[in-house]
């Protein structure tokens, strides 16, 4: 058994699409109609080729997981987590390019961690260990 896909609800799949590939800098691997939506997951460019972890950007019109959503972002709690190997860089790199940070760096005993908005609904927490 292992970890292939995660899933992120997001409020549009188009807007999220460009933040995590132009933004971020994840690539697209799957982009596949169905219906009025979408079967869209990105990966990291740091990741092995055919085994590595596909993130789902999942359309949330779901009124449970949007709820759930916007509850836990008005809350601050980040709903994934992307380590880094220096947050700094990509601290600095990231609010380069419009990324709004609600924490900055800031050590939390061994790990460093920043959190930001995606633009889509969720905060997304960077850590360095």
């Amino acid at each position: 058994m292992k970890i292939k896909l995660n899933s992120i609800f997001v409020d549009n799949q188009d807007k999220a699409l460009v933040f995590y590939t132009e933004v971020l800098g994840f690539i697209k691997r799957n982009e596949i109609s169905a219906g009025k939506f979408k079967w869209l997951t990105v990966v990291s460019p740091d990741g092995p080729d055919d085994v590595d972890v596909e993130l789902v950007l999942e359309p949330n019109v779901n009124p449970v997981a949007k709820t759930y959503q916007e509850a836990i972002f008005r809350q601050g709690i980040p709903i994934t987590a992307f380590e880094v190997e220096d947050i700094h860089a990509e601290f600095e790199r990231l609010k380069g390019r419009g990324v709004i940070f609600t924490v900055e760096p800031t050590q939390t005993g061994p790990v460093t961690i920043a959190i930001f908005s995606d633009t889509c609904g969720n905060l997304i927490q960077l850590y360095q260990v």
